[in-house]
Parts: structure tokens; sequence; C-alpha cells
């Protein structure tokens, strides 16, 4: 095997799940999977030409985004609004063992874990309400983790802009969250 190619799978192991949970919420389940196919088709034809002058991470998601952008665009896609039935998350990343592996403290219990769930469901559904020039920067932002220079990077938007989005995305989320969900979710 050429290094290329060990590159490849060690990239597609780490991307894959994010990547297909960001064009979930971007796109649907539906049609997440096929994109993620796609959007990975498209990294391993162009890995050989990243140059490295932003991150490897920044140069994913730019692809990924542009991919759905491409879909959501096409006159024959036909976007099926947000049921509330989506995943918003790995549920894999909420579930906890007996013990947590760095602290050694006690895991949350069940209803703990349902808890969590929920709220964080919750808070998922509110984003998805956002409109679409704040939502995407917010799950790239509080979803993903980016940072902002690595969203305007990964968007094609001046830091500025995204700035701005950001912080008026994150107002309008904490508006949403207020009036949707129950207020003894978040304390």
């Amino acid at each position: 095997m050429n290094e290329t190619v060990l590159d490849f799978q060690k990239i597609h192991d780490e991307f894959r799940p994010k990547i297909q949970n960001y064009l979930a919420r971007l796109v649907g389940e539906y049609e997440a999977e096929d994109l993620t196919q796609d959007v990975f088709i498209k990294i391993s034809r162009a890995l050989q030409t990243f140059r490295g002058e932003s991150q490897l991470s920044t140069w994913i998601y730019r692809i990924a985004t542009n991919t759905a952008l491409d879909k959501l665009r096409n006159p024959s896609f036909k976007h099926i609004v947000y049921n509330g039935t989506s995943d918003c998350s790995d549920s894999a990343e909420l579930e906890t063992k007996d013990k947590d592996m760095w602290t050694g403290e006690d895991a949350p219990s069940p209803e703990q874990q349902l808890f969590r769930k929920e709220r964080y469901k919750c808070y998922c559904d509110c984003i998805e309400t956002l409109p679409s020039n704040y939502r995407t920067i917010v799950e790239l932002s509080e979803l993903e983790e980016l940072a902002a220079n690595e969203i305007a990077e990964i968007l094609g938007l001046d830091l500025d802009v995204v700035k701005i989005r950001l912080h008026r995305g994150r107002k309008k989320l904490l508006q949403e969250l207020i009036s949707h969900c129950k207020a003894e979710d978040w304390l």
C-alpha cells in the first residue's frame, strides 16, 4: 500500500462519522450517506493536491459544505424539512460506561443520561430552526467545535461576517431555547 492510501484510510476513519452527521443536519439523513460517500471520493481524488495551507479538517469540511450546497441547489433535490427525528449527534457520544475513564467517578444514572439526551435534542432542534445563514455557522461552531477562522475558510466568508453571524445566530438560538425547551432542562 502506498502512503496516500494509508493517509486516506486514517482520514476516512477519523472524519467519516463527523462528516456524515454534519451532512445529515444540512440535507437530511436520507441523503447524508450518499453525500458522505461523494465527499470522500472527492477527498481521495484531491488528497495529493492538498497543500496544507489550511488545516486538514477545514479542507474536508469545505469539501463537505460545497457538496451539500451543490445538492441543495439542484432543482431535482426535494429537501425534507426537519421533523425532529434526525439524530443530532452520534448517540454513542452521549452514552457512558459505569465509570468515567478519566476521573474514575461514577457514570451518570440512566435517568441523567436520558435527561442529557433530551436536553441535547432540544438544543439541536432549536439550531434547526435558525435561518440557514446562521444555522450552518452555528452548527460548525457549536456542534463541530470549529473556530471562527476555520468556519470563514470553509464557507469562503470574511472572518468578520462569520463573527457577526455567529453572534446573531447564538442570540437567536438562545431565544429559541428559552421559548421551546423546558427551563428546568437547562438548570
